[in-house]
């Protein structure tokens, strides 16, 4: 069902180490497997897709059914879902590649061999821009993102309380390195919190290292305090 075009293969890893307890939604997982999700949502996938054999298992069956649908369509509508599917394909081709970028430099000491994806957007001498006390980013501005209302890197020093906030959307974050616990529980390299409207959390990183994330949003964030709402328009948050 799902073409390497509209979401390209991951690359399994075997990494003893990481062991996700924490994982996207079905729906997130489908909608990977149908390649409609947006492209900085589609990278984080990728990344937790090559740690996580569970998640792995989950997205083939979905295309497995999918494929089984298919075969059972009318004549009609499979001729309207193999029109779709190639002007998908025609997008695609004249858009940038998510995979387009190599990496010409060593992969950073914090960011997992799965997270490969991820390093091919990163810049030999990309700084992190500070945000706060213990908080800083780096930003994916590429055009290749535009789809997404803010695709970054967060880096949280150890024991440091993110501010209080809620989603105007979804938010898609993926644990790199490091961990960090809020209302959901706690969550460590290769977890995925998948966040709807209806959460309002307070991230807060462990005291034994930077914990260090990849965040996706469709839409800005709720923050609770005032001194947070100020800073959110100079920060894309």
């Amino acid at each position: 069902m799902k073409s390497a075009q509209i979401a390209p293969p991951y690359e399994l890893m075997n990494d003893a180490h990481v062991a996700p307890k924490h994982h996207p939604d079905d729906a997130t997982l489908l909608s990977y497997a149908a390649g409609s999700l947006s492209p900085g949502a589609q990278m984080l996938l990728q990344c937790h897709l090559a740690c996580c054999e569970h998640c792995r298992h989950r997205v083939a069956d979905a295309e497995a059914i999918g494929g089984d649908l298919l075969e059972h369509l009318p004549q009609s509508s499979m001729r309207a879902s193999v029109d779709d599917i190639f002007a998908k394909l025609d997008l695609l081709d004249t858009a940038p590649s998510l995979t387009s970028k190599a990496v010409h430099f060593e992969r950073p000491d914090w960011l997992p061999e799965w997270a490969e994806p991820v390093a091919q957007w990163l810049e030999k001498d990309q700084n992190w821009q500070r945000l706060a006390p213990g908080i800083s980013q780096i930003k994916f501005d590429q055009p290749n993102f535009s789809g997404d209302k803010a695709v970054r890197l967060l880096k949280i020093s150890p024991g440091t309380c993110m501010p209080r906030h809620g989603h105007s959307g979804s938010e898609l974050t993926l644990i790199l390195s490091g961990s960090y616990c809020d209302e959901t529980g706690r969550l460590c390299s290769g977890d995925v919190a998948d966040l709807d409207p209806d959460i309002n959390h307070q991230p807060i990183a462990d005291r034994d290292q930077d914990c260090i994330c990849l965040i996706v949003t469709d839409a800005p964030l709720k923050f609770d305090g005032w001194i947070p709402k100020l800073m959110q328009p100079f920060f894309g948050l």
